[in-house]
């Protein structure tokens, strides 16, 4: 878990003048407004005084914390996942799994963000780096590694590929994301998941 002492260890932001202790409620103000900037306006019209402004500090507050905008709103994607269980390593099955991925995206706030981030691949690749690095890259592993354990226990064909079913699950997130409502209930999302899955000839295992 992030703690608010490993927000200056990423290398993301600017030196620390001696002699200036920084506080931590401008550290945590400062990201807050980050993120919720970035959310409602997108990254190309959050601006350092923007966020200056929200946090209720000034412009030299934060461009002592962050070289520039990029560089916080990277720091920002970071702390946003810095509650993320550093313990989880995995889900018990695929309902579980798709139940775990339904309560997130039907949260509109995580909805929009990911639609930020995801839209900002041409002008600002730092932040899809970013969210890649603090949540993607691990957990596409441990998505396989819950295919992989269905596939043994015979809920998915012997033959299939796992990587190419991560894929299309991660396509399918993105496509959830632009094609559907916001207000879309948990139940309907996973049902949207459960839907493709069948495809790939998804038999859940009977529970007794």
């Amino acid at each position: 878990m992030m703690t608010t002492d490993d927000l200056g260890t990423t290398g993301t932001r600017a030196p620390r003048p001696a002699g200036r202790p920084r506080s931590q409620e401008a550290d945590l103000a400062i990201l807050r407004a980050a993120l919720d900037l970035l959310i409602e306006y997108g990254a190309a019209q959050t601006s350092i005084e923007r966020v200056a402004k929200q946090a209720g500090v000034t412009r030299a507050t934060v461009y002592r914390r962050y070289a520039d905008k990029t560089a916080l709103l990277v720091q920002a994607l970071q702390w946003a996942h810095h509650d993320t269980d550093p313990d989880f390593t995995g889900w018990r099955d695929l309902d579980h799994m798709f139940g775990d991925w339904a309560a997130h995206l039907s949260d509109p706030r995580n909805r929009v963000l990911l639609r930020r981030v995801f839209g900002t691949v041409d002008d600002y690749p730092e932040l899809i780096k970013a969210y890649r690095e603090a949540n993607g890259g691990r957990r596409a592993a441990v998505v396989r590694e819950a295919l992989s354990l269905a596939r043994a226990r015979g809920e998915l064909p012997a033959h299939l590929d796992v990587d190419v079913v991560e894929e299309v699950l991660s396509g399918a997130v993105m496509g959830h994301l632009g094609s559907h409502p916001d207000d879309e209930g948990a139940e309907q999302i996973k049902d949207y998941f459960l839907a493709i899955m069948k495809q790939f000839g998804y038999r859940p295992a009977t529970k007794l």
